[in-house]
C-alpha cells in the first residue's frame, strides 16, 4: 500500500459528516428559516448542517492528500464501556437524577482507556455534572430531575 496517497480514515469520516449535514438540510427543508434577528425553527438545524458540512468537506480533502493510513480496528474495551456509559445514562437520568447519572457514566467511560486514574475521572464527572445542570436545568430549563428526590 506504499502508493496510495488516501488517508483512509480522514475519507470516510468526511463522508460521514456531509452525509449528516446532507440528511440534516434534507430533513429540515421544510421549516421556516428566517434571519439571525428572528430565528425560525429552521435555523439552528440549518446553521449547523452547514459547519458539519464545512468540516466535512475539510476532512474529505484532507483524506485525499495525506498520506495513507490504514484504520485502527475498534478495541473491544472501548465499544463495551462506552456502550455500556450510554446505557447507564438512559437509564439513571430520569431515576436517580441528572447530577448522579452524569457522574455515573462518566466514570463508566472512563474504564474504556487503561490509562485512565480514577481520582482524576470522578472530580472531572463531577465538574461535567455540575455544569450539566448549570446548562440544562438552570439555563434552559429544561424538565431534568436534579436528585432522585
Amino acid at each position: 500500500m506504499e502508493g496510495r496517497r488516501i488517508d483512509l480514515q480522514d475519507l470516510l469520516f468526511g463522508l460521514f459528516l456531509v452525509a449528516v449535514a446532507v440528511f440534516t438540510a434534507v430533513a429540515t427543508w421544510s421549516l421556516r428559516v428566517g434571519t439571525a434577528a428572528n430565528m425560525g425553527p429552521g435555523y439552528m438545524p440549518r446553521a449547523i448542517a452547514v459547519a458539519v458540512l464545512g468540516f466535512g468537506l475539510f476532512f474529505v480533502v484532507r483524506g485525499l492528500v495525506a498520506p495513507f493510513k490504514g484504520i485502527t480496528p475498534p478495541q473491544p474495551r472501548a465499544v463495551v464501556f462506552i456502550l455500556a456509559a450510554v446505557a447507564a445514562f438512559a437509564l439513571l437520568v430520569t431515576t436517580a437524577g441528572l447530577m448522579i447519572a452524569s457522574v455515573v457514566t462518566i466514570v463508566i467511560a472512563g474504564f474504556a482507556s487503561r490509562e485512565t486514574r480514577p481520582l482524576e475521572t470522578i472530580l472531572f464527572g463531577s465538574a461535567m455534572a455540575v455544569g450539566a445542570v448549570l446548562l440544562f436545568v438552570q439555563a434552559l430549563k429544561l424538565p431534568v430531575p436534579i436528585w432522585p428526590w
